[in-house]
């Protein structure tokens, strides 16, 4: 069978049958810093919607290397190197970059912008979606699971 999202590597396998509760396009350093993109497509998922067939063969580090003890972990396959997903330690989300986690960008297309920051330098995006300094300003964290 199968699912209506889905990604990872040739050794783990990640998917989806919810909706994501959030899919934006991220403009924070961390991001630039983790991803080396300029902006990066970034869905997230409620904890428990997000499958993965192998969790032991995933090697986990703090995603923001400046705060190590934040709630994120980025995980990547312990065989290939592949990043796989964002897992938070408090169990509210699970996190993928679609470009880089093996999935269909375009079947996940962001919503709007976060994290902009007009300081950077960086032109205010104009491509119709609203431009936000944080997350969206309704977006609820889930519970955790």
């Amino acid at each position: 069978m199968s699912n209506k999202y889905s990604g990872g590597c040739d050794h783990i396998h990640t998917h989806a049958d919810d909706e994501p509760v959030d899919n934006h396009t991220c403009h924070c350093s961390v991001c630039k810093r983790v991803t080396g993109q300029p902006t990066t497509h970034v869905v997230f998922f409620k904890h428990e919607d997000m499958h993965v067939d192998n969790e032991n063969g995933l090697n986990r580090q703090p995603f923001n290397d400046q705060n190590p003890e934040g709630p994120l972990e980025l995980c990547t396959c312990a065989t290939c190197g592949t990043p796989i997903m964002l897992d938070d330690k408090q169990r509210r989300i699970r996190v993928i970059v679609p470009n880089l986690m093996g999935y269909d960008p375009a079947s996940l297309p962001p919503t709007y912008h976060a994290f902009y920051d007009p300081a950077t330098g960086v032109p205010k995006p104009a491509d119709g979606r609203p431009v936000h300094e944080g997350l969206r300003p309704d977006f609820v964290w889930p519970v955790a699971a």
